[in-house]
């Protein structure tokens, strides 16, 4: 009998392609999601690629009665992997109090439900703004954690120490925490990609809008930075090979292989690029010329971040395959098709 695994914020970007990998490997998915940043369509494009419907029910985490009927009507779930969470840096600055709340009343709820469970397999969607800039390069899980720059990256460091506290007492939940890079492009049959709503917080779907028309000009945020050509670098991960390794530490925890009751691993290529440099891989892979600009350094951002993988590499059996311009070129035929 295949395993039931639920996936928060599973129409999502990241979410969406998780659902995919999972039922690709045999999973039966259940999804949650409000759609507040999502379209039922990502519904349709998932079933388009694997041939099966998940179950899908739309609520909101925040709705501590109807997490706790979700838990009571389905039973025998293995797993959750948890997404649904506010991910904008700078309206987080601006709202940081919906901030806290949607990405930590979520979680505490189902951490809540989880301990009712015989068993409790946990995947916390995490990231690398909880280093800060980092003091050495390539970034490895060792590095401490920085200050947040912001109350969404607070979010996420506050989100693994409620997760590692619990873990530390429960008899029950097993958990890993995976801290992404920058997840870019999109699923190679163009049926599921990003879909920002409104203006694009993340580079990639800048410089896809901006190269279909859409946006008028691309502004690149300083050029000051010592770096190679002044630009920030940043570890640019294909969204494929991301929802792979989700599967990686599933399986990990569903199999009992994990040597602690709460781990962490860095989900990166390894390589960074900076701003140009991922600028001029478009211009190649599209055919497109760029209209972009220098203008004013942007608050909070950092030089340069990039993973050290080993540890993902080694322990989870997982790594990268996709390089950055298979990442662009994928984003840009899922730009074209969208808007075709």
């Amino acid at each position: 009998m295949s395993k039931k695994i639920v996936v928060s914020g599973g129409l999502g970007f990241i979410g969406s392609h998780v659902v995919v990998e999972l039922q690709n490997e045999g999973y039966e998915v259940i999804i949650i999601d409000n759609l507040s940043n999502s379209s039922k369509e990502v519904l349709k494009g998932i079933t388009e690629i694997t041939g099966i419907e998940p179950v899908f029910e739309e609520f909101d985490l925040r709705d501590k009665i109807y997490v706790s009927d979700f838990f009571k009507k389905h039973s025998a779930i293995e797993g959750v992997i948890h997404f649904a969470a506010s991910k904008a840096v700078g309206e987080s600055v601006q709202l940081p109090l919906l901030y806290y709340e949607n990405n930590l009343a979520s979680l505490i709820y189902l951490l809540q439900e989880l301990e009712q469970l015989p068993t409790a397999n946990f995947i916390f969607s995490s990231s690398c703004t909880v280093y800060g800039q980092a003091d050495e390069l390539p970034i490895t899980e060792a590095a401490p954690t920085k200050t947040a720059e912001s109350p969404y990256g607070n979010t996420k460091q506050i989100g693994e120490e409620i997760i590692r506290d619990t873990a530390k007492v429960s008899k029950k939940l097993n958990a890993i925490a995976l801290r992404y890079f920058n997840p870019i492009g999109a699923h190679e049959s163009s049926k599921i990609g990003e879909l920002p709503i409104g203006t694009p917080q993340n580079l990639v779907p800048f410089i896809t809008q901006t190269g279909i028309g859409i946006r008028e000009q691309l502004s690149v945020f300083g050029d000051d930075y010592p770096t190679q050509d002044g630009t920030c670098i940043r570890d640019y991960i294909h969204v494929v090979d991301l929802a792979k390794a989700h599967v990686a530490a599933l399986k990990r925890l569903i199999e009992k292989n994990n040597s602690e009751s709460y781990e962490v691993f860095n989900i990166g290529t390894g390589k960074g690029s900076s701003v140009l440099e991922v600028i001029h891989a478009f211009e190649e892979v599209s055919g497109q010329k760029l209209n972009y600009k220098i203008v004013d350094r942007r608050e909070g951002d950092i030089t340069a971040a990039y993973a050290d993988t080993t540890k993902a590499n080694q322990v989870l059996g997982w790594k990268s395959q996709y390089t950055l311009k298979d990442a662009l070129l994928s984003a840009w035929n899922w730009e074209k098709k969208i808007r075709s």
